[in-house]
């Protein structure tokens, strides 16, 4: 299911105004940036929480906003179901009961979601009774999006929806998040500041810097193109791959991505034969060879072509650089942060044959579904 999204918003801030073109027919669209980028300040304008938005609010074809015309939908009639990071539920209510007052808004909706059922998908259910005051972070998390479900919406929004968790939470809730983009397929719109996260879970993404959009495309692409493009170190430069596990024997599992693709990944004892897994693998942990490259210790030594080198920015000569390369013989591609010596002692362009090289080790297990 599409969400239509038709943006021209403008939305004055203490330091800067907000200002976002926008026009996509994605499912699951990302928001990524620092803090303080105005991320939240566009969600509160979609959800029609911002008085002093300006310009142009479409989606699925319903108009929300045109200031031009004069048309501003209430929230409550915009459709939409907001998870803040606040997540702001209702204490003195047990988990169903917070689930039912999204319910209220959504009983005529041809779009109504049970509670039971949302409480089944996100693993609830043994926990419809409890108070809400009694739950860990990652339970009260998921309440909170369950509400937002039960409201039947439009368009979800998600706010950092995995920022105020423990690595261990994190990697407990995402599989629920991309359980409700199969089971629901409701349009979805998630801001975050993680880029592992943004490439799981969202299908395009815009960059979002001082309240001005600064990159936009695929996941693989935003993070793998345009993380040096002002001279930045290229370290916050992930690989995300979701895949079958294929086999596990010593303490190895093969992740098969798609056919003609197989990674090996280290196995923390999560890991069986059938699970879909999803794994982080940082560009700098990726190592790049020409030639032979048989004797070495690396589980994983994968066929590649170069597609593109960004250089950064400026004339640091010991600045990285990211290399993207397609694998595999696939259209896949894997991101690797090298030097520029590197870049010319290899004779790395475009359309260059080369190894991809990385550890099992490397692969960080980010969630099992």
């Amino acid at each position: 299911m599409s969400a239509g999204l038709r943006l021209a918003l403008a939305v004055p801030c203490a330091r800067f105004a907000v200002e976002l073109a926008w026009e996509s027919e994605e499912p699951a669209l990302g928001l990524f940036g620092p803090s303080g980028a105005g991320k939240t300040t566009v969600l509160e304008a979609l959800a029609g929480l911002r008085s002093s938005a300006r310009g142009r609010i479409e989606v699925a074809g319903r108009t929300w906003l045109d200031t031009e015309r004069g048309v501003r939908l209430p929230p409550e009639a915009r459709g939409v179901g907001y998870v803040p990071q606040e997540l702001l539920l209702f204490p003195h209510l047990d988990v169903l009961g917070n689930l039912r007052v999204g319910e209220r808004r959504a009983l005529r909706s041809a779009r109504h979601l049970a509670p039971e059922r949302v409480l089944e998908v996100l693993g609830l259910a043994p926990l419809a009774g409890r108070s809400v005051a009694a739950l860990s972070g990652g339970e009260r998390q998921r309440v909170a999006l369950g509400r937002a479900l039960c409201s039947a919406p439009e368009l979800l929004l998600l706010d950092e929806p995995l920022a105020s968790l423990d690595l261990a939470l994190r990697r407990r809730i995402l599989p629920y998040l991309l359980r409700v983009q199969e089971e629901f397929a409701i349009p979805t719109f998630y801001v975050s500041h993680d880029a592992s996260e943004m490439s799981l879970l969202a299908r395009e993404v815009t960059v979002l810097e001082a309240g001005r959009a600064v990159a936009r495309g695929r996941p693989e692409t935003v993070f793998g193109g345009h993380a040096l493009r002002r001279g930045e170190s290229g370290e916050g430069v992930v690989n995300v791959l979701t895949g079958t596990v294929r086999e596990v024997a010593e303490s190895l599992a093969t992740i098969a991505v798609e056919p003609g693709l197989a990674v090996a990944v280290a196995d923390d004892g999560t890991l069986a034969v059938g699970r879909r897994v999803a794994i982080e693998l940082h560009a700098s942990e990726v190592l790049l060879a020409r030639g032979a490259s048989s004797e070495l210790s690396a589980q994983n030594v994968l066929a590649a072509t170069v597609a593109e080198i960004h250089l950064p920015a400026g004339d640091d000569r010991s600045a990285a650089a990211v290399v993207t390369s397609t694998v595999g013989g696939t259209a896949r591609r894997l991101a690797a942060v090298v030097s520029r010596r590197a870049v010319a002692g290899l004779g790395l362009e475009p359309g260059r044959d080369v190894r991809v090289v990385f550890k099992a080790q490397a692969c960080r297990v980010l969630a099992v579904f």
